[in-house]
């Protein structure tokens, strides 16, 4: 067998998503399957499995690259903060490495995202880029010339588990949030929080992206809620450039389809930066929900 090709996994809750590159980019397969809910040991079978009928379509042992819905705890070497709850607590990284006798590398799903965008995506040639996941929860993830920064924590880019800056008096302390705290930039701009904002003012539940749609369409009340949501954005990417300075914000996540954020935040986040010129971009992604598998595959470095 050759060992000339790298394996990208994108585990998500719903659906596990393979890629195959060879090792200059090029694209050589593709599978997608259900993920088994709520179903560890068959979780990391399938992971297994789907590596090795890879291998043996394309004759080759692969590096092997996998993102993953939360983040490997550096004090217990088991999975924490995933949303898909069965992978909580266990040692997923160990256990695919037994069955598939070789070591893989593991990162969560915003760096996944940032690696790839930075590559090979919207943020291209770029010496410094910031990820952003904009969904169900915030993330984040950040790439400095081609490099993935983990941190000395492992914990680089997680800007959703800061307070959102500039917010009025009447906001304090903000919405409760998982992680034990209050008013963090994920319980103010993830897709439910945009909802939350709405049914607030008006009494009526929408989802974001129906929210969204409705205030491309001209829906007032809708327009209004989105502004707010651009207004609460722009302080917090704000925040972003004056700490790292990066060339390009990629936005990923469902919200990151809304083309109002690219027009607008950039014209609010002004204010809130040390600076007398932004050249900073704000970009949507070029590879959509499969950023996460291909930058999976890019964890082994790009030659």
């Amino acid at each position: 067998m050759k060992n000339d090709i790298r394996i990208g996994i994108d585990l998500g809750g719903s659906k596990t998503e393979l890629i195959a590159l060879e090792q200059h980019g090029a694209e050589l397969m593709r599978n997608r399957r259900p993920t088994p809910a709520g179903d560890y040991p068959a979780t990391v079978k399938l992971v297994a499995d789907m590596v090795l009928q890879a291998e043996a379509e394309l004759n080759s042992v692969a590096s092997i690259g996998i993102g993953t819905p939360g983040a490997v705890s550096l004090k217990t070497g088991r999975m924490k903060n995933c949303n898909s709850t069965c992978l909580n607590g266990q040692t997923l990284k160990q256990d695919i490495e037994t069955l598939l006798h070789r070591e893989v590398r593991l990162s969560n799903d915003a760096n996944c995202f940032a690696l790839s965008e930075a590559l090979s995506g919207a943020a291209q040639g770029a010496q410094v880029v910031f990820g952003v996941i904009l969904g169900t929860g915030v993330g984040g993830g950040l790439v400095v010339s081609g490099q993935l920064i983990d941190g000395a924590n492992h914990i680089a880019g997680e800007w959703g588990h800061n307070p959102l800056p500039a917010l009025s008096a009447s906001d304090l302390p903000g919405p409760a949030c998982y992680c034990g705290r209050q008013g963090c930039i994920e319980t103010w701009l993830s897709g439910p929080a945009m909802s939350a904002t709405h049914h607030c003012a008006t009494g009526h539940k929408l989802h974001a992206e129906a929210i969204a749609k409705a205030a491309e369409s001209g829906d007032v009340v809708c327009m209004h809620t989105l502004e707010k949501y651009c207004q609460r954005l722009a302080p917090a990417l704000a925040t972003i450039i004056n700490m790292i300075d990066p060339d390009v914000i990629v936005l990923g996540g469902g919200l990151s389809n809304i083309t109002t954020l690219y027009e607008r935040v950039p014209t609010l986040w002004q204010q809130y930066i040390f600076s007398d010129e932004v050249r900073t971009r704000l970009v949507p992604p070029k590879h959509g929900d499969s950023s996460g598998v291909y930058g999976a595959a890019w964890l082994w470095g790009k030659e």
